[in-house]
């Protein structure tokens, strides 16, 4: 009979028996060039769509506020209203910041590497609360980078955002206007206006025109413009056409009044805005005409400028006359608008 020959195991270098010898699969080396093909390409699709995400402001960044300039555009808020404020602090410190600030990469160099373009509230209101609380949290800004063409559409995007989350006074639009022009971005108000307000009625951005020359005029001493009222605007905007005194006189008046006190200002335009210019001098006569004469006399020189105010009624306005006109003025409505007169006795 045959002997069975007795296998020996294996010493393992390192003592003891060594494992037992597994093959290694071996692989073609044409499917390992092809799973590598594959897993580049995906990845440099997913890189790429990334890239295209940010670029089309659909990646949402965390930055530090310290990367973001925020005077990069000049901006069309001038006040902000300390109540609206706290109610976005307590929401910020309850929820945390929900909607994005908007941002545009700056060029490599020294300094912010983003400037803003909306969002100057929710900066503002972050930057407070981290100086209450000493929070980190409230040092970081989630952000959109947006790609705008050109500094009109940077522009066009920041007034967007305040029309629709928080509507701007007409100074401040006025102020927008006027102020985009000076820095060149457009060549005439005409087209600031038109640019910038492009879904509002012709009404309001004519009104809107009507408070540049306040800006031109008073910017510099004004300390609440954004509290000057519609009506106070128009009448203060009428005025300066009117009476070429009346911008030497409100400048003086408003240059010695307390910049904090918001009423005293108001009063003082309603001020300056009732004693007119001086009379002027009677035909034929070498004296003023008389005070009563004058201040009842209707508006002669009334050019009948006429704004629409509503679709179907324009009115001209004149300092002792206002004149309506259009489809809407029939006897129903002139009977209205004289049952409302007669409850302002």
């Amino acid at each position: 009979m045959a002997r069975r020959k007795r296998l020996t195991p294996a010493l393992s270098p390192l003592g003891g028996e060594a494992p037992p010898m597994q093959a290694t699969p071996s692989r073609a080396p044409i499917a390992q060039v092809a799973g590598d093909a594959a897993a580049l390409a995906a990845f440099e699709e997913v890189a790429g769509e990334m890239g295209r995400a940010r670029d089309e402001g659909r990646l949402l960044l965390r930055l530090s506020r310290g990367e973001i300039r925020t005077d990069h555009l000049i901006r069309d808020r001038i006040a902000v209203d300390p109540e609206a404020l706290e109610e976005l602090k307590r929401s910020l410190r309850a929820r945390g910041q929900q909607m994005p600030v908007e941002v545009v990469a700056l060029e490599a160099g020294r300094g912010p590497r983003y400037g803003l373009i909306s969002g100057w509230r929710r900066l503002l209101a972050l930057a407070e609360l981290e100086a209450e609380t000493g929070d980190p949290r409230f040092g970081e800004v989630l952000a959109l980078v947006r790609r705008p063409s050109d500094q009109a559409e940077a522009y066009l995007a920041m007034v967007e955002e305040n029309e629709i989350r928080a509507g701007l006074s007409f100074y401040e639009r006025a102020r927008i206007v006027l102020k985009a022009v000076e820095a060149g971005v457009y060549e005439s108000e005409k087209d600031a206006l038109q640019s910038l307000f492009p879904a509002i009625s012709y009404s309001k951005r004519s009104k809107i025109k009507s408070f540049v020359p306040l800006v031109a005029a008073f910017d510099a001493v004004l300390r609440h413009p954004a509290r000057i009222s519609e009506r106070l605007g128009l009448a203060l905007a009428r005025g300066l056409a009117e009476d070429p005194g009346l911008a030497d006189r409100l400048r003086a008046a408003l240059e010695g009044l307390d910049p904090g006190d918001e009423a005293a200002e108001a009063q003082a335009i309603e001020a300056c805005l009732g004693a007119g210019p001086a009379p002027a001098k009677a035909a034929g006569q070498g004296g003023e005409a008389p005070a009563e004469e004058s201040r009842d006399a209707p508006d002669q020189s009334l050019k009948r400028d006429f704004e629409p105010v509503i679709q179907g009624l324009s009115m001209a306005r004149g300092r002792h006359e206002v004149v309506l006109r259009g489809q809407r003025v029939t006897p129903s409505f002139i009977a209205r608008l004289e049952a409302w007169l007669a409850t302002l006795d």
